[in-house]
Order: C-alpha cells, then sequence, then structure tokens
C-alpha cells in the first residue's frame, strides 16, 4: 500500500472530520467516512477504514482489539447505532472503554442476549482471543493480520466480522471461523462470504485467500460438503484443564 503523509487515525481526526465539517452533537454514518477515504485516499482499504471508526469510537467494546491510545487521543467517536456516529462529548458521555474498564461497564456497552447465549458467546469469546494469541498451533507459520494498530480479531466485512482475519508464511490470507460446538455445513456459506469479500476488497492481485473451520465438532455433513473445497481446511478443538493444590 502506498504510504499517505499521516497514518489513518490522524487522517481521521485532523483531516476528514474538518473536510465533512462534523461539528458537536452532529450525526454522521460510516458511509460518509467511507467514502470520503475512497475519494482523498483511495489507496487505503475500506476494512482499515471501517476498523478505525471502531478504535475511536469510545463505547465501541471491539476497540480494545485496535490497539487504543491510553492518552485518550483515540477517544474520538460516540457510536449511536450500528452505522451511526457523533463526536464524543467529555463529561457528558461515559468513560472511554480502555483496558482498564471493569468487564461490567464493557457488558453494558454490549448486546443484550439470554443467559445460554450469552453463555455460549463469551465462550466463543475467549475461544477467539487464545487462539489469536497461539496461532502457531493451528500452523507453525501462521500470524494475526495487523495494519496501523488494527488486527484480524473481529475484522469487518461488509457490517459482518471475521472471527479471526490470519496471514500464512506466503502472505496469503487465512479467514478462521469458530464454532464453540458443532460445525454444520451452513457455516460454510458464512465462511465462503467472508473469503469472498476478502479477494474483493482486500486483497492484492494473485494474493491468496483460503478459510479454516474450528469446532469442537465436525459434523459428517460439512466434511462432505468442504470435500470439493480444497481452500478449506477443518479443525476440531480440545480443552483440558488442570489444577494444583497452593
Amino acid at each position: 500500500m502506498a504510504l499517505n503523509e499521516k497514518p489513518v487515525r490522524l487522517l481521521m481526526q485532523q483531516d476528514m472530520i474538518a473536510s465533512i465539517g462534523i461539528e458537536k452533537d452532529q450525526i454522521f454514518t460510516r458511509e460518509q467516512v467511507v467514502d470520503w477515504f475512497a475519494e482523498h485516499y483511495p489507496n487505503i482499504k475500506q476494512s482499515t477504514v471501517v476498523c478505525h471508526i471502531t478504535r475511536l469510537s469510545t463505547n465501541n467494546p471491539t476497540r480494545l482489539h485496535y490497539s487504543v491510545k491510553a492518552d485518550g487521543t483515540d477517544d474520538v467517536f460516540f457510536k449511536i447505532d450500528s452505522s451511526s456516529f457523533r463526536l464524543y462529548n467529555k463529561g457528558y458521555d461515559p468513560t472511554p472503554i480502555t483496558d482498564k474498564t471493569p468487564i461490567e461497564q464493557i457488558e453494558q456497552e454490549s448486546v443484550s442476549l439470554s443467559i445460554e447465549c450469552t453463555s455460549e458467546f463469551a465462550y466463543e469469546h475467549d475461544l477467539r482471543d487464545y487462539l489469536a494469541r497461539n496461532l502457531h498451533i493451528i500452523e507453525p507459520s501462521l500470524k494475526l493480520y495487523s495494519d496501523q494498530g488494527i488486527t484480524g480479531v473481529e475484522f469487518p466485512v461488509g457490517g459482518r466480522y471475521i472471527d479471526i482475519l490470519a496471514v500464512d508464511k506466503d502472505g496469503g490470507y487465512v479467514v478462521i471461523e469458530l464454532k464453540v460446538s458443532k460445525g454444520y455445513d451452513r457455516v460454510i456459506g458464512q465462511l465462503l462470504r467472508y473469503v469472498s469479500w476478502i479477494k474483493k476488497n482486500q486483497a492484492e492481485q494473485n494474493q491468496s485467500v483460503r478459510g479454516i473451520i474450528i469446532a469442537k465438532q465436525i459434523s459428517e455433513d460439512l466434511q462432505l460438503a468442504c470435500t470439493e473445497l480444497p481452500s478449506v481446511s477443518l479443525y476440531e478443538y480440545d480443552l483440558s484443564v488442570a489444577v494444583r493444590k497452593v
């Protein structure tokens, strides 16, 4: 990617806000931000722009994956809904979410779910975070995607999110989809949609994109569905717990 005079986070804070004319309490959309970068900095990928909106949104828990500055310089936006934002109003809005934010506050900012769904949701997040830190257990050379502080954890793809976006030893993208319970054949459609989005919007010409599905148990239907898909690999995981007396 061609170099710009500033990092994306500073272009967004210092140039875009003034150029669009965003003022206090004025609502703007994700589409406006994406369109501005497409016009002024077409070399910056849409996914990178979307990730930086998340990074700068003070009440979005996902920002924790994107190396938020501890000095408060990344506390710029306040997320209203899935596609609408305004400028962060210090002293009025809740304290920005950081890695020091109590888990109770983060949970309040997350979507309300039933107890059963919440348990599975949290379990999948724990599995995702563990694998993101230990991708070598899947493939020795696999690394988490990273660009200007944006990582491949919950990587945005057209309004949806990839669990983990990784890069292999040859520089190809690897889309990793996690299922904490049984992996059924319908997950293949979800994975292929993500792979196609990365091919179209993120990958360079001749850069490979493949997929991995990791589940507690891979169903026979899913194995059959992937028989003719050499670019998709299937993995099952096992968890073990050890305790010691202290």
